[in-house]
């Protein structure tokens, strides 16, 4: 039960740890203040608060799956697949100002999260659960991003 607390709070340092790097080293800058935004845009002081809690559903999320990867191998390859996405995005949108490919990026992180949700929903509700916000979050992120690639 000790390890198993242990690989919880690694995996929500981890999350978090990239989360907050990816985010720091590509930050939106100039370039994304001069962008023509879509009236549903939330304020900026709105994203860090969100992403920190979605972080640590993630990474609890990551934890659960990683110790029944024997039991349930796919849980936890979707839940790799979806985190190398996640800290995709923000370089591709922000570091390199690729709209379109961050757009491609941020629909396939959209279908892992629900395929993730829907891979565990029948053997870890709590994970599914978790994945539910991020779900939601990313979803509006996504229409966000396709509002930006139509409004510039």
């Amino acid at each position: 039960m000790k390890n198993a607390k242990a690989i919880h709070a690694l995996f929500i340092v981890v999350v978090l740890a990239a989360g907050l790097l990816s985010g720091f080293l590509n930050m939106p800058g100039e370039w994304y203040a001069s962008l023509a935004k879509p009236p549903f845009n939330p304020p900026d002081w709105l994203f860090g608060p969100v992403w920190t809690v979605l972080y640590v559903f993630i990474g609890w999320a990551g934890a659960r799956s990683f110790l029944r990867r024997d039991e349930y191998p796919r849980a936890f390859g979707l839940w790799v697949v979806q985190f190398v996405l996640n800290i995709a995005w923000m370089p591709v949108f922000f570091g390199l100002h690729m709209m379109v490919p961050a757009l491609i990026i941020i629909v396939a992180l959209l279908l892992a999260i629900l395929a993730f949700i829907g891979n565990t929903r029948q053997h870890d509700r709590l994970s599914a659960a978790l994945f539910a916000p991020y779900a939601l979050w990313v979803a509006f992120a996504t229409l966000l991003n396709a509002a930006l690639v139509y409004l510039n």
